[in-house]
């Protein structure tokens, strides 16, 4: 089984969201589906469900290898780099 080898580095404790929402759905006017915190930076974009998948997104621009869900009751992570639940 794969294991993620990026969670052990990411900061304690986790980051505060920057936003509530997704902001580049925010500006661009559209609804996001679901949200997703960046476990480096607290970044809080949309999943990839969403029209933007402004998280998937921002993974790709900054590198930040881990998120969360941002959704109330769950907790779930995913490390985009190993294809991995946390």
């Amino acid at each position: 089984m794969k294991q993620c080898t990026h969670a052990d580095a990411l900061p304690h404790p986790e980051p505060v969201p920057l936003s509530e929402t997704c902001t580049e759905c925010l500006a661009l006017g559209t609804h996001p589906v679901q949200l997703r915190l960046c476990l480096t930076c607290g970044h809080v974009g949309c999943c990839d469900s969403s029209p933007g998948q402004h998280a998937t997104g921002h993974h790709k621009d900054s590198g930040h290898p881990v998120m969360r869900t941002f959704e109330p009751g769950e907790s779930w992570r995913w490390c985009f780099v190993d294809h991995v639940l946390v």
